[in-house]
């Protein structure tokens, strides 16, 4: 039998197979009954999942991060669909094809690697080339930047869409520089690269994705600046060069800026017009994939609207 991936599933099918688990918990219901939720996934998506009439056992015989073989059946509830789970066990490594979990592939990911360093090495200015070699030349930072995701649930949000988010955003950068030529492109490319570098270490993301004890701490602007004092050193270094101090400042200032509004994070208000550029780029990506993923994932296939998203005040156009 071929895999039914979430993105599949319907009311009322029947399910038997494996999915990533996460997020899972052990509750009460209202008349003191405990039952299991949890969020299981693949590449294509997340569905919640109930087990009702759970116990301790049920709960500890997984971890989050773990596979598990399901069999339940799928239920239209406020609109969404749930999963619920009559059986869940811990797969064996045989039911378990890595592939079906990972929403980029190994060849996706070396593809846009490889974009995004000819973006960056087109970089010219002396002090921002050198540190573009310090980031690149970086093994270990650019491994866990082409791995790492974008976040934890809104954008994003699987291994790789860090590299994803960078690269779309450079790409559409590269864009529209020539209509806005008061816009420095190559700091703006280096704002990019840097906004969400700290994620690498905000997040752990071998299966599960949590915030690690730093990043929860510390938080990824903040890890994103360590980073670039770091990288300033080693620009130096490999350009024989002292790095200009107030750019090194503009580039703080668009790691510390890039949420734009103090009310979703920001640490600062963008200050530059590279810094109001970013935040408008970010904002746009993540909005983009947010919203397709939400009408990628309406179970309503008979209505070209989804349904109401309280988080957005609104509903959302599928289209014809």
């Amino acid at each position: 039998m071929s895999r039914r991936f979430v993105s599949q599933l319907n009311h009322n099918e029947t399910v038997e197979q494996v999915f990533l688990a996460s997020n899972k918990q052990l509750r009460p219901n209202r008349q003191g009954n405990l039952y299991l939720q949890l969020d299981l996934s693949d590449r294509s998506g997340t569905i919640a999942t109930r087990k009702w009439n759970a116990s301790e056992t049920d709960y500890k015989s997984f971890e989050n991060g773990d596979f598990v073989y399901v069999d339940g059946t799928v239920q239209l509830f406020q609109g969404n669909l749930q999963l619920i789970a009559q059986r869940l066990r811990t797969a064996r490594p045989d039911e378990v094809d890595e592939s079906d979990y990972q929403t980029l592939q190994s060849d996706d990911v070396c593809r846009m690697r490889d974009r995004l360093i000819g973006v960056l090495r087109g970089v010219k200015s002396p002090a921002l080339a050198a540190l573009v070699e310090a980031y690149l030349g970086d093994e270990v930072f650019m491994e866990k930047f082409c791995r790492a995701p974008a976040g934890m649930k809104n954008h994003h949000a699987y291994q790789g869409g860090l590299l994803e988010h960078s690269l779309n955003m450079m790409e559409v950068a590269a864009l529209i520089a020539p209509r806005y030529p008061q816009l420095n492109l190559e700091k703006l490319l280096l704002g990019v690269l840097l906004h969400d570098s700290g994620k690498v270490d905000e997040l752990s993301y071998d299966r599960e994705i949590a915030y690690t004890d730093e990043g929860q701490m510390l938080g990824h602007m903040c890890q994103a600046i360590s980073h670039l004092e770091q990288k300033a050193k080693d620009a130096e270094r490999r350009g024989q060069i002292a790095f200009p101090p107030v750019l090194l400042m503009e580039l703080k200032h668009m790691i510390l800026s890039h949420h734009g509004e103090y009310a979703y994070g920001s640490a600062k208000l963008p200050m530059t017009l590279e810094a109001v550029a970013l935040h408008q780029l970010d904002n746009l990506d993540a909005k983009l994939a947010s919203m397709s993923g939400l009408i990628n994932d309406c179970p309503n296939t008979d209505s070209r609207w989804t349904q109401y998203f309280p988080n957005l005040d609104r509903k959302l156009w599928k289209g014809v």
